[in-house]
């Protein structure tokens, strides 16, 4: 594991309309993650945001929502 995984171990990824998924940025802390997934979310596009830790795997066919969480809900 490099420095930047072990500093940076959370992730905002974006989904856009077409399913393609994007890294939009890593961040120190889930809360300071989940802040700027909030903002970018916030703006009424049709895109999705969402916070996953470095290693956190998606089950196929899962969104965004049950993969974080595991219930169904979005943080």
């Amino acid at each position: 594991m490099n420095d930047s995984a072990v500093s940076l171990p959370w992730l905002v990824i974006r989904q856009d309309d077409n399913g393609n998924r994007y890294r939009v940025g890593r961040y120190a802390t889930r809360a300071e993650a989940q802040k700027i997934a909030d903002s970018l979310d916030s703006r009424g596009h049709k895109q999705l945001y969402w916070v996953e830790r470095i290693g956190q795997t998606q089950t196929q066919g899962q969104g965004p929502a049950q993969a974080q969480n595991g219930d169904g809900t979005r943080n």
